[in-house]
């Protein structure tokens, strides 16, 4: 009876211990799936910013064309790109290091916020309201502003979903376990999710 009793609780601690293996492995796919789904999601944001900042060197040549153009707003987009590039090449994934994620927000924004004033100025100057070159590229910058949302809104949306899902049980265990750690947020900001409006006259480029 006794060895009947022994064979018994073995059986049962295997099958404790197979269950939690099941649920180990189970949840370990899952937390893979979502977080490779963050990991698209960032890759689309980085996209959409790189090609907003591989625009401005044809910008800031075109704009440089017209006569006396305001040399400050100028070298600040210049220098906010060049911060944008040091953040983006800053240590650590920032979609789990509040610090890089931070730094690079902040110098999206000041380049963001720069280039916007740029497009303000540039009322002031009908040679360049009315330089196709420009225009086109203040489309392209616009669109590009518009995919940028969408992609920071895109990304928020799988942030939470791996966040959620690691902080329920028993995926919370498993998550410290196997090293997932909580994804950060873009934050909304006023005029952050739109691009900069800018009415053209074109009235007084005769």
């Amino acid at each position: 009876m006794k060895r009947f009793g022994f064979i018994g609780c073995a059986a049962v601690v295997l099958i404790v211990i197979l269950v939690l293996a099941m649920v180990a492995f189970t949840t370990y796919n899952r937390l893979v799936t979502l977080d490779e789904n963050v990991n698209e999601a960032w890759a689309q944001v980085e996209s959409q910013y790189q090609r907003r900042a591989d625009l401005i060197p044809n910008l800031i040549r075109t704009v440089q064309g017209a006569a006396d153009f305001e040399r400050e707003t100028l070298q600040n987009v210049i220098e906010a790109r060049s911060r944008v590039g040091q953040a983006t090449a800053g240590a650590g994934d920032p979609t789990e290091n509040p610090q890089a994620f931070e730094q690079f927000s902040q110098a999206q924004a000041a380049l963001g916020s720069a280039l916007s004033r740029l497009l303000v100025v540039v009322e002031r100057y009908p040679e360049l309201r009315a330089n196709q070159n420009f225009l086109d590229l203040q489309v392209q910058l616009e669109g590009t502003e518009n995919r940028i949302a969408v992609e920071r809104m895109r990304y928020n949306e799988q942030a939470r979903a791996f966040n959620t899902a690691s902080r329920r049980f028993p995926a919370k265990i498993f998550a410290g376990l196997f090293g997932f750690d909580q994804k950060q947020y873009f934050e909304s900001t006023e005029g952050s999710d739109v691009p900069p409006e800018v009415e053209f006259d074109f009235s007084g480029s005769n």
